[in-house]
């Protein structure tokens, strides 16, 4: 019987796949920081605030809440943007799509619905 090695790395066609899936989701986290950055600078404000007493108290606590919510999505995000560069990263040094604590090759299904994975599944759900 004729054994079948087993796959241990991505084709460099395979790669460049990855890596263009990378790369459109990476312009796409940057612009969408971009946003939120001009939203929280007010860049995008057409000046015309409520000058109104009674509701700007109401106004200026939902401003805050708004702001902070704003905040904590552009810093999520910018860790994703941190994490997909390391994926190119390894895309460039040949380290990946294999799993960092198994060692074997990551399903080409998985990086590509989670493309700055270091993980296969099973060593995911082992970890936690």
């Amino acid at each position: 019987m004729s054994e079948v090695a087993e796959k241990t790395h991505y084709t460099e066609s395979e790669l460049a796949e990855f890596e263009a899936i990378i790369q459109k989701k990476l312009a796409a986290t940057k612009n969408e920081i971009e946003f939120i950055k001009r939203t929280l600078s007010r860049q995008d404000d057409n000046g015309t605030d409520n000058t109104a007493l009674g509701s700007k108290t109401l106004e200026d606590g939902a401003d805050m809440r708004e702001k902070e919510r704003l905040n904590q999505s552009a810093g999520r995000l910018g860790k994703f943007a941190t994490q997909l560069e390391a994926a190119l990263i390894r895309i460039k040094n040949g380290t990946y799509g294999i799993c960092k604590d198994t060692g074997k090759l990551i399903p080409a299904e998985r990086l590509k619905a989670v493309p700055h994975t270091q993980q296969t599944i099973e060593a995911k759900l082992a970890r936690q």
